[in-house]
């Protein structure tokens, strides 16, 4: 059996924080979590000197990976390289489940193409399967409700993807045309398409006026695919997310179609709605760091404070997670336990994952140690559950490694 000690911990418990807590791991698995007593901590602890103990972030939602591999509009990076450069950023932000984001559509001022996201999305299960990562490598697929072909390339991604955990993949469909949903606010619309497209008031009213009297063309499309993801969520072989649902009516449809959880609801009414129905509701970090939504929605500190999120995801930005659930803690939004909750326990519920996400004895051993300095926050160090076990051909283990060094 392996075994992994850490000592003089600020502990953050489901519950609340442990000061000077003791945290043992054995074979990858959480065994205590105490208070260190005097004279009762073991020789051989990792003393972690008042720094805060948490579980691994789980991110739910990160677009990061795209940007990963094409950084600037000419250059793009072979896809396995890609995995494995973004894998060390996620490390180093404390998150240790990432749930990749790709998407099925074909959008230029994205620079999205199903070709691309097929792509990555293979190499993330490359990575995956090989049992060497940093991280626990997992998908989150994005699909354009509005498009066949995507529709098409996601049931054969999907067919190259058993759930054979009992964890059913996620699926988060969109639907990004202006007038609802994200882009419901059209004076923020239209201030985003004059920004990327470099366009007067009038031009981006006319892109926008066209793009408003395409959506009737592609609705048919829309129904057949909220119909075949509802069968497929309703017989268990998808967890279906709904993506950015703006009121109580249409939270109640995508509810009987089969979504388990909302994400990014674009107003307090349905984030109310979806809380109601029992669904885990999703919001965004950097939304909390900018002080609102860059698309004119609701703000999500305003949504935390009344109780009516339950995961953030970073969105495009990792390290937006621990930051955001600090500044929350700091400014008294809500306590330290409940804001990291939102980037693990509650976001372990986000995911259908039961195994991770918070510090109780018999989950896995994902822990993230981090220091603050003046008002900032350090990722001091990442350990993955499969790193504190004793199995051949497991990879360098972190715990190891700080025991070599004689700490």
């Amino acid at each position: 059996m392996s075994r992994c000690v850490f000592a003089h911990a600020r502990a953050v418990l489901p519950g609340g924080t442990l000061d000077d807590a003791l945290v043992v791991v054995d074979d990858g698995r959480i065994t205590d979590v105490a208070p260190a007593v005097p004279g009762a901590v073991p020789a051989g602890a990792i003393d972690l000197g008042g720094a805060l103990l948490l579980p691994g972030l789980i991110d739910t939602h990160s677009d990061a990976l795209e940007k990963e591999q094409r950084p600037r509009p000419t250059v793009e990076f072979e896809p396995g390289f890609a995995v494995l450069s973004f894998e060390g950023r996620v490390r180093a932000a404390g998150v240790t489940t990432m749930h990749h984001a790709v998407s099925y559509q074909t959008n230029a001022d994205k620079d999205r193409t199903i070709e691309r996201s097929l792509a990555l999305a293979t190499a993330v299960r490359e990575r995956a399967a090989a049992g060497v990562g940093l991280v626990d490598h997992r998908l989150l697929h994005r699909l354009d409700a509005r498009d066949a072909d995507a529709l098409d390339a996601l049931k054969g991604a999907l067919a190259r993807q058993p759930h054979t955990t009992g964890v059913p993949p996620l699926v988060s469909y969109e639907d990004h045309t202006p007038g609802q949903g994200q882009y419901r606010n059209l004076e923020a619309y239209r201030a985003i398409v004059q920004r990327q497209e470099h366009l007067s008031a009038e031009d981006a009213d006319r892109i926008i006026r066209r793009r408003i009297d395409e959506r009737a063309d592609s609705l048919p499309q829309r129904t057949r695919t909220l119909a075949h993801l509802g069968q497929e969520a309703r017989s268990g072989r998808i967890r279906l997310l709904a993506h950015d649902v703006e009121s109580a009516e249409e939270l109640a449809g995508v509810r009987a179609a089969g979504a388990a959880v909302a994400e990014f609801p674009t107003t307090r009414e349905a984030a109310r709605a979806a809380q109601d129905a029992g669904m885990p509701v999703v919001a965004g970090a950097p939304n909390v760091l900018r002080g609102g939504s860059h698309s004119g929605n609701v703000g999500a500190e305003a949504l935390i404070a009344e109780g009516l999120v339950d995961n953030l995801s970073s969105d495009y930005m990792p390290t937006t997670l621990l930051a955001a659930v600090l500044r929350l803690a700091e400014r008294g939004v809500v306590p330290l336990h409940t804001a990291v909750a939102l980037i693990t326990s509650g976001a372990a519920r986000t995911a259908g994952l039961a195994d991770r996400g918070a510090l109780v004895p018999g989950l896995r051993a994902d822990l993230v140690v981090v220091s603050t300095e003046g008002g900032r926050s350090t990722v001091r160090m990442s350990l993955l559950a499969e790193e504190s076990r004793d199995a051949d051909g497991a990879p360098v283990s972190v715990a190891r490694l700080l025991k070599s060094a004689g700490r």
